[in-house]
Order: structure tokens, then C-alpha cells, then sequence
């Protein structure tokens, strides 16, 4: 096995916890493309054995903190990683099964559709033990179907290809799961990140039994949060850009009974100001938009844009309604996402409650050592006057 040796600096952050190590503090030792390789310190102390990549600035990612590496490690943080869920979730129609650096195995992503698995290998390390990934999760869950969704721009940056393509079994073009007491077709192909948004699963639960009255649903995509909403209130209005993911909400409303929804194909922000102007009030309000700040300079850009939409929400917020608002922006970290919201509500002359604070899913688990890992941010707010 090849050894790397690393910086002092990089050695530092290895021994804080975090499990990447740029290319800027590789100080000598290549290998293959995405091997296993032994990690050392400038002094040659052990630091653990880590995925090598030849071409990504992440050039390490820390599978191991030992001194020996297990020949099986695969499979069993594979297992563990399942057991740890089945102990959590027991056995749901949904979830993220495999959590990449969260569960001692970087850049590999599993989640679970039913009876479908959909796989992410987002670097040359996971990618180069795709085929034994794929001989563990047969033997350990017996799927239908394995998915392959290597289409995310990241991997470019590992000098792989994008690619989407069943690895195993027969993979349907929707797959039908149900989340709370409904039942979704979800198209794993094609869909958004493998599918849903699986992060946001526990979240959908929790502002479900806070939702009540006329309730709008901004940024909606396919209604994860207006759909759990539609069974308790009045009426529901789901707001996209995306006429199709909207078309694919009318049909899950449709199949779950769900008549009080309706959709409009419209600039969310756009919607929020008319609405606004025009005076509308709603009791329950979704805002769960895509990420404003994909990178440190985009985050003054992002602040206006949350600081917007939530002040827009706010006015049209009812006396005594709730707000539950969303970012997935790890650049725009909780404590400043709060301070947005305090910003807004002062400006709208609002007395604003926090109810929960809340982020992802519990099969997304946040490493304490690694800030990245805690990107989604969810304020379940109560306006009080």
C-alpha cells in the first residue's frame, strides 16, 4: 500500500477530526486513482489510511484512524450504517441508508426508494469499489433494483464522467413509497438529488401537525411540505418554477384524495410579492428554496434573497400563524440565517416566535468535527401580532 505524506497544517486538521486533506498539504506520495492509501504526519507519525484522489483538490479523505485498515471495512461500515437506521427509522419507505464522511465511508451516498437502492460514488475512491458497493448491498438488503445517479457536477471534478444507468436488477422508472400517511410515486432517474429530498423527510412530519387554515407552499417542487399539510388545512397553494415537478404534485394529490390543492407555475419570489401587495393572508406558510449561497461569494447576494422572502412571508403571515422556513445554503450558517429572520420580522413590525430549530433528517447525520456536514437549517416560526 502506498503511504502519503502530509503537512504539518494538514496533519493539524486530520487530528481535529476533519477527514479531507487538500492537495496544497500533500507533501510527497502518489498512488492510483482513488486507492486506498496509509497517511502520515511531516514526521512520519500514522495519521490512518485514506480514499487518493489524482485530480480533485480534496486529494484525501479519511476512511480509517487506525493503525490497521480491515480487509472488510467495506461491508461493515456498510452494515452498521443500516443498523444504525433500522435503530433510528425502523423500516421506512424512504431514506438515506449510506451518508457518505458521516458514516465512515467518504463521498458514497445509498438511499433507499422501497425496494429500490440509488447509489453515488462522488469520488475516485468510492467510485473505483463500485462493483464490491454493489455485491454488499445485494447480500445485506436483497433489492429490487439498483440505480446508479453519478450525474452530479462534483464528479467532474474527480476527472470522472456523469453517468445515470441501472447497476443491478430491474430499477423502475417510478418507484411508489409512502411518507407519513401518503403515497408517492417518486421518479429516481430523473428526480431531484436521487429521487426526493430525503433530508427533509423528518422535517415534512414535524410541520405537518403545525399546519392549519389557507396554506402556501412557496418553492413547493413536488409538495413535500404542502402534500403532509393538505390532510389538516383548508387549502393549500403550491408555488414552483417547475411545471413539472408541479404536474407530478397534482398527481400525488390526486391519488392521496387530496382535492384542496392548487398549484401555480410562477417565480416564487414573484408570487410572494403580489400576494403581498394584493394583502392575502395565509395561517401556514412553506418557504423551502433551493440554495441561494453555493459558495462564500454569492452569501451577500443570498442574504437579500432570504431576507426577502421571509419578510414577504411574514406580511402575509396571519396573527398566530406559523412560518416554517428553510435553507440549504452551508455558506449561510444558522446563526446569521437567524439573524436575517430577526432583521425581517423587525422590519415588518412583527413579534416572532421561535417554535422548533431544526436541520436534516437523522439518516443525514452532522459530524461534529466537520461543519460542511450541517448544511440544512429549518426555523419553525409563530407569529405572535
Amino acid at each position: 500500500m502506498e503511504s502519503v505524506v502530509v503537512s504539518r497544517r494538514g496533519e493539524e486538521r486530520a487530528r481535529r477530526g476533519h477527514p479531507w486533506i487538500y492537495r496544497s498539504d500533500v507533501e510527497r506520495g502518489e498512488a492510483p486513482p482513488g486507492a486506498v492509501v496509509r497517511v502520515v504526519g511531516p514526521r512520519g507519525r500514522p495519521l490512518g489510511f485514506a480514499f487518493y484522489s489524482s485530480t480533485s483538490e480534496i486529494r484525501l479523505r479519511l476512511v480509517d484512524r487506525g493503525e490497521t485498515l480491515a480487509p472488510g471495512f467495506l461491508a461493515e461500515r456498510i452494515a452498521a450504517a443500516l443498523a444504525w437506521r433500522r435503530s433510528l427509522l425502523g423500516e421506512p419507505g424512504a431514506c438515506r441508508l449510506v451518508h457518505g464522511e458521516a458514516d465512515g465511508l467518504p463521498s458514497l451516498i445509498v438511499d433507499r426508494y422501497a425496494d429500490v437502492l440509488v447509489v453515488q460514488t462522488l469520488s475516485q475512491g468510492s467510485d473505483r469499489l463500485k462493483e464490491q458497493i454493489v455485491e454488499v448491498l445485494v447480500e445485506q438488503l436483497r433489492p429490487r433494483g439498483i440505480l446508479e445517479r453519478n450525474d452530479p457536477r462534483v464528479r467532474l471534478l474527480e476527472g470522472l464522467e456523469r453517468r445515470t444507468g441501472a447497476l443491478w436488477g430491474d430499477v423502475p422508472r417510478e418507484v411508489v413509497i409512502r411518507e407519513g400517511e401518503l403515497d408517492l410515486a417518486v421518479d429516481v432517474w430523473e428526480g431531484q438529488k436521487t429521487g426526493l429530498f430525503l433530508d427533509q423527510l423528518e422535517n415534512h412530519a414535524a410541520a405537518r401537525a403545525y399546519a392549519t387554515g389557507r396554506v402556501l407552499d412557496a418553492f413547493s417542487y413536488t409538495g413535500g411540505f404542502g402534500l403532509q399539510a393538505a390532510a389538516r388545512a383548508d387549502r393549500v397553494l403550491s408555488v414552483d418554477v417547475s411545471g413539472e415537478a408541479l404536474a407530478r404534485l397534482a398527481r400525488a394529490a390526486a391519488a392521496n384524495g387530496l382535492s384542496n390543492v392548487e398549484t401555480r407555475e410562477a417565480n416564487a419570489f414573484d408570487v410572494l410579492r403580489e400576494l403581498d401587495d394584493a394583502g392575502e393572508r395565509f395561517e401556514t406558510i412553506f418557504l423551502d428554496p433551493p440554495a441561494f449561497a453555493k459558495s462564500k461569494a454569492a452569501v451577500p447576494k443570498a442574504r437579500r434573497g432570504y431576507k426577502e422572502i421571509n419578510l414577504r412571508a411574514l406580511r402575509c403571515l396571519s396573527p398566530g400563524g406559523i412560518l416554517v422556513t428553510c435553507s440549504c445554503s452551508y455558506n449561510v450558517r444558522e446563526p446569521e440565517l437567524e439573524e436575517i429572520l430577526s432583521h425581517a420580522a423587525r422590519d415588518v413590525g412583527a413579534s416572532v416566535a421561535v417554535v422548533e430549530k431544526r436541520r436534516q433528517g437523522r439518516d443525514h447525520p452532522v459530524l461534529l468535527a466537520v461543519p460542511e456536514t450541517h448544511y440544512l437549517k429549518c426555523f419553525i416560526l409563530r407569529r405572535l401580532s
